[in-house]
């Protein structure tokens, strides 16, 4: 059994005293930010396609349900002359 586990980088650091700045955060921040948009716009597609059918399955299953019950309960009352 294999493990996938993260591969541990490195940080580049900008100044040589090997400090990080508030700038190297932002910038980091702001990738990371952008890798999220991303794949937040290639799931949207996929999404609402999933939300429409499973909305559309609700409906059709509480007609049938409510449907099913209207025939159960209903009430028959029969007429006949004398």
């Amino acid at each position: 059994m294999s493990l996938n586990l993260p591969v541990i980088r490195p940080v580049p650091v900008s100044t040589p005293s090997g400090r990080v700045e508030m700038s190297d955060i932002r910038s980091k921040l702001e990738e990371i930010r952008g890798e999220v948009n991303e794949t937040t716009e290639q799931a949207k597609p996929t999404l609402t396609y999933a939300l429409i059918v499973g909305i559309l399955v609700l409906v059709g299953l509480a007609f049938l349900m409510g449907r099913k019950r209207g025939k159960s309960k209903s009430t028959w009352i029969e007429i006949s002359r004398l």
